[in-house]
């Protein structure tokens, strides 16, 4: 049977790493998106990943964007 969230349960989900998703979702001919430089896999991995993941996932995506970003 389940039980309510207690509150650091609560405090736990909202402490997870947030999406860098900054709704320009489309991606370029390499899977990469162009708003969040995360590769698709990236993005539909993105839930089940945990923390440490997410923070590779988003190291990975600051590289594409300083590489690939004439702005950043």
């Amino acid at each position: 049977m389940n039980q309510p969230p207690t509150k650091k349960s609560i405090a736990t989900v909202r402490a997870r790493v947030a999406s860098p998703c900054v709704s320009l979702c489309s991606l370029d001919i390499r899977d990469i998106c162009v708003g969040c430089y995360r590769s698709a896999n990236e993005i539909c991995d993105w839930m089940v990943l945990n923390d440490d993941e997410r923070r590779a996932v988003l190291v990975k995506a600051a590289e594409r964007n300083r590489k690939n970003n004439p702005f950043a």
